[in-house]
């Protein structure tokens, strides 16, 4: 089977555990799934499973992916993502047009990585976005540069900022993978799994869910 599903953040709770510990958790809506296309290295030079999630109206779908989904029997998806390099055991295991669920892939107790983009900050500083620790006290007559970057860099030479100095600038609203989360519990008629920890993102914003 695949190496994972498209899915959906839902939001946080928290579980018991068999210890009674309380544990923090995600909810995700995993699938279902439709296969659109089946990749070969005879035909594509590589190997992969495009898969698409989400309804989408077909007023809004571009013409040429319109004809794409009718060829493979599905209604127009909101998201399109090829799995591929997965250790994928034969292209004849898939076929177009078949769901995917999380009960082929996922059950209780065992680890997944998440991939998602994290929440945008907008424009920081270095405190805040590479965790500096300020510069010095607020002695000798200096009170207002407690959250300064410091030097960077000197001025006889070499006369330029070197590339990569870490400086205010946006952030977040980047590719971010967790790795190791627990699968605490499965709700397959919901299509929901729950996994210990935090993923990055928003609630309702797309995630990969892998094996």
């Amino acid at each position: 089977m695949p190496i994972g599903l498209i899915g959906k953040k839902i939001g946080m709770t928290s579980l018991f555990d068999a210890d009674g510990r309380s544990v923090a958790c995600t909810v995700i809506q995993a699938g279902p799934c439709v296969v659109t296309q089946v990749k070969t290295e005879d035909t594509d030079g590589y190997r992969a499973v495009q898969m698409g999630f989400g309804e989408r109206k077909e007023k809004n779908t571009p013409k040429p992916l319109q004809g794409h989904f009718k060829k493979s029997g599905t209604t127009p998806k909101r998201t399109l993502v090829e799995f591929r390099n997965m250790g994928v055991e034969s292209e004849t295991t898939y076929e177009v047009g078949q769901e995917l669920n999380i009960t082929d892939l996922f059950e209780e107790g065992q680890f997944v990585d998440v991939v998602g983009t994290s929440k945008g900050k907008g424009f920081q500083g270095v405190v805040k976005r590479y965790n500096f620790g300020g510069v010095g006290q607020a002695t000798h007559g200096q009170h207002n540069r407690l959250r300064a970057p410091g030097s960077i860099g000197a001025s006889s030479y070499p006369s330029r900022v070197f590339k990569g100095m870490r400086m205010a600038g946006r952030m977040g609203g980047n590719r971010v993978k967790v790795k190791n989360l627990r699968v605490e519990k499965i709700m397959p008629e919901a299509n929901l799994i729950v996994v210990s920890g935090a993923i990055p993102g928003a609630n309702n914003s797309t995630i990969f869910i892998q094996r």
